[in-house]
């Protein structure tokens, strides 16, 4: 059975100032999102599922999966604040989502085989693509064996803003021993922080690995995350800016010895729009690679 690719494209992309999702930045309107679809069907990978919210579901019908259907199996699911387990509680001021892991949760119910996950808004290229897909091809009968792409840290940066990465630490035989989301990372003067939750900052180095959110998975983390899910609304379930994160939810997993994720080490730089300023550069780039023959001028025709 061939593995899924699996796009968080629920985010409304507040410090961008729109839909990115939706922002054509290729030369003939391709989203970022187009690439990565682009990428996993030259790959290998079987089906494609979209997890968005209700408030743009026809724009993206119109404007996005036609683009795809006849080239990859594709489906749609939903994430929305209330989509939580049964007999759970929460803040009815909250205003967002509980964040990447409640929306890999979405998927539970439509993927039942080997899985990729990724950003619809970040550019990994095609290389990513490739050593995800032979990796979940071996684990296809098999379950709590895991996998990240590993970006090295000084090839994520924006020049726009600070960002959040899932920060690695990696065991010798390149096994994950730990990631921890930090969600204020920037440069200065040639140097790499990241401030904690008491505004203290911390060094980083260029080379550490982090997490782009690039993951392969097995069904089995479905179930885990539910189990988790529940615990982290028992605790944070009132605060309303609380955050479920994939990189959390592995961490926990290898802590607790039940799971193990490769770390797959990709030299690849990172480029995206996490803000409005990152556009043009994110522009400029795709047109790069059409330049060098990497992709073609037109994805889709």
């Amino acid at each position: 059975m061939k593995p899924t690719l699996f796009i968080l494209a629920a985010g409304m992309g507040s410090r961008y100032g729109g839909l990115k999702q939706l922002d054509g930045l290729g030369p003939n309107g391709e989203t970022i999102m187009d690439y990565s679809v682009y990428d996993a069907i030259r790959a290998g990978f079987g089906k494609v599922v979209f997890v968005i919210r209700h408030n743009f579901e026809k724009d993206f019908n119109e404007i996005i999966i036609p683009r795809y259907q006849d080239k990859i199996a594709v489906e749609v699911i939903f994430q929305e604040i209330e989509y939580i387990p049964q007999g759970s509680e929460y803040n009815k001021e909250r205003q967002k989502p509980w964040g990447t892991n409640h929306a890999l949760l979405m998927g539970k119910d439509v993927i039942n085989e080997p899985f990729a996950i990724i950003n619809a808004d970040d550019f990994y290229g095609r290389e990513s693509f490739e050593v995800l897909y032979d990796f979940l091809q071996t684990v296809e009968e098999s379950k709590n064996e895991y996998c990240m792409i590993g970006y090295r840290l000084g090839n994520t940066l924006s020049d726009s803003g600070a960002v959040s990465r899932g920060v690695c630490t990696t065991l010798p035989n390149g096994y994950l021993e730990s990631v921890v989301e930090q969600t204020h990372i920037d440069a200065r003067d040639g140097e790499i922080y990241f401030k904690d939750d008491k505004g203290i900052e911390n060094p980083l180095a260029f080379n550490d690995h982090v997490s782009m959110n690039m993951w392969g998975f097995t069904p089995d983390y479905f179930d885990y995350s539910e189990a988790y899910f529940i615990e982290f609304l028992k605790t944070q379930g009132q605060k309303l800016k609380s955050e479920f994160y994939i990189p959390s939810v592995v961490n926990k997993l290898i802590v607790e010895g039940k799971a193990s994720c490769k770390v797959l080490d990709t030299p690849a730089k990172w480029f995206g729009v996490t803000y409005a300023e990152d556009r043009e550069q994110t522009v400029f780039k795709l047109n790069e690679l059409i330049r060098k023959g990497i992709y073609p001028n037109s994805l889709w025709n």
